[in-house]
């Protein structure tokens, strides 16, 4: 099951935190809410009736009694009885009989036709000494529908409060994530830009706020800051040191050509010489490729594009190529189409095509075959370089395009540095293309490049 974002957990929570909240605090509400509905009703019978009894009067021998007899106020219903329960005065609810005995002062409650009465009896003395009763009666029925009514409203508008709820709790929650979500898009850019100048970018009220997830994103930009200052030191250390070396190994590969222009030099001598010359020149193209690369991280590189017809010159690259493949008995096959043309840096592909190569041989079995395609899809040009050497692991395959990275380890003749991929990556992308590789472990490997016409 897939994991759920941070946001919708917490909204999750949030509102279900609340509901049961709420529905706990309407449950209890509701539970007093009933009896204190009835108890209500209870008071207000009393009340009336009390009320009623003042309002009865002898006059002239007759009994007067007030109009509230006659009409139905609150939904209490009056009645007027003489002391043997004869009916005198007042409105009885229809379908009610006047069976109930009478009882001073007490609260009953009845059942009749279905519906709940609660019957209130209270016994006066008139001026003439005469006893009579007074009834009221109120429905507890229409009590209960009307608490009912509220309940129902309160169940329609729980699932209104319940989106409400999730609504406000997942953009409370947005907004309080927000540095969060910046700090992930920062990180994505940094990821595919490679540029650690990338920052959060608070603004100076988030800045000096108290939360901490403000913090952290502060935090986390001091972090890129300093990260940034140690890159930038290191290309410059690698600039700087890269320069310096030129001139001493520059001097090296003269003085060796000088001294083996000698003709007095022992056999021995000459190869002790030849040696210092050849690893000198290994050293050339390993400063070389360094330079290119710290002028490509700091954006200095140029490309010098011309219309090139890749065919021919990867034609060519294959032949040289099949000179140094004889050593060790490989085979350097192609399948080019002929008349590719293209706007790209000439020395840099060569430089690319030519490590890819050089790779397949180095990595290559003796007696293998090395193939070389280029040919045009779509909108790119699409160059294969591929051999049946040792492969590459799982393992090692995140790691190839690494600087100073090689895949094994064990072969440290020197004439591979691991700069090679970096720099084919490097020039790929310059020229708006990419490059990908396919490899299984002791069955050989397929380098594949893209250009763009």
């Amino acid at each position: 099951m897939k994991r759920w974002t941070l946001k919708a957990r917490l909204t999750l929570f949030y509102t279900t935190f609340l509901l049961l909240l709420t529905c706990t605090t309407l449950g209890i509400l509701f539970s007093m809410s009933g009896r204190k509905v009835l108890a209500s009703v209870k008071n207000q019978l009393e009340n009336s009736v009390q009320k009623s009894v003042e309002e009865i009067e002898i006059e002239d021998g007759r009994l007067e009694v007030d109009n509230d007899f006659y009409s139905v106020e609150k939904g209490i219903y009056l009645s007027l009885y003489d002391e043997s329960g004869y009916f005198l005065y007042g409105k009885v609810p229809y379908g009610i009989e006047n069976a109930y005995g009478l009882e001073d002062g007490t609260m009953r409650e009845i059942k009749e036709n279905k519906q709940k009465w609660y019957l209130y009896d209270v016994l006066y003395r008139l001026e003439n000494g005469q006893n009579v009763y007074v009834r009221g009666m109120a429905s507890i029925n229409d009590a209960e529908e009307s608490f009912q009514i509220t309940m129902r409203f309160a169940v329609i508008l729980l699932p209104l409060f319940t989106l409400a709820a999730a609504f406000l709790g997942y953009q409370f929650t947005k907004r309080a994530l927000l540095p969060v979500k910046k700090m992930t898009d920062t990180v994505r850019q940094i990821q595919s830009d490679a540029d650690l100048s990338k920052r959060v970018g608070l603004t100076e009220e988030q800045k000096e706020s108290k939360d901490e997830i403000y913090h952290l994103a502060q935090t986390f930009d001091g972090m890129l800051e300093q990260l940034e200052m140690v890159f930038q030191r290191e290309k410059r250390f690698t600039s700087d040191v890269s320069h310096e070396l030129r001139t001493p190994v520059s001097v090296m590969l003269a003085q060796c050509d000088a001294c083996l222009s000698e003709e007095t030099l022992t056999d021995r001598q000459r190869e002790q010489i030849e040696l210092i010359a050849k690893k000198a020149r290994e050293m050339a193209g390993l400063i070389s490729s360094l330079l290119l690369l710290s002028r490509a991280d700091e954006g200095r590189q140029k490309l010098n594009k011309e219309r090139v017809n890749l065919s021919e010159l990867t034609q060519i690259i294959a032949e040289e190529q099949q000179m140094i493949a004889e050593e060790k008995e490989i085979t350097v096959r192609t399948d080019i189409t002929p008349d590719i043309y293209a706007q790209v840096d000439e020395s840099f592909y060569i430089r690319m095509v030519v490590n890819l190569v050089s790779n397949a041989v180095f990595y290559g079995r003796e007696g293998g075959i090395v193939k070389i395609s280029l040919q045009v899809k779509e909108e790119n040009v699409v160059g294969i370089v591929e051999d049946n050497g040792i492969g590459i692991s799982v393992h090692d395959m995140e790691h190839i395009w690494e600087r100073f990275y090689r895949a094994d380890t064990s072969r440290t003749d020197g004439s591979h540095s691991g700069l090679g991929l970096s720099m084919v990556k490097w020039i790929a992308e310059a020229h708006g293309g990419r490059v990908s590789v396919e490899s299984r472990e002791g069955e050989g490997s397929r380098f594949t490049f893209y250009i763009p016409f």
